[in-house]
């Protein structure tokens, strides 16, 4: 199981990757493109993930009011 702050290993994959292009060429552009999707896929898994805990919690929470 990996911690919460850890970088996705498909995104330090890709990240060797890039860096053994020159910048600018086709495939360092390609893989730039490849790269920012990977990453905005994973921010907006850790949005709705933290979006579900605060819904339970206050789920939670409400229930031991009642």
């Amino acid at each position: 199981m990996q911690s919460t702050n850890s970088i996705p290993e498909n995104i330090l994959k890709i990240q060797k990757k890039l860096c053994t292009f020159d910048k600018g060429s086709r495939n360092y552009k390609k893989y730039s493109k490849i790269l920012q999707k990977h990453i905005k896929k994973n921010n907006m898994k850790k949005r709705v993930n933290s979006n579900i805990k605060t819904i339970e919690a206050i789920a939670k929470i409400s229930s031991q009011k009642n």
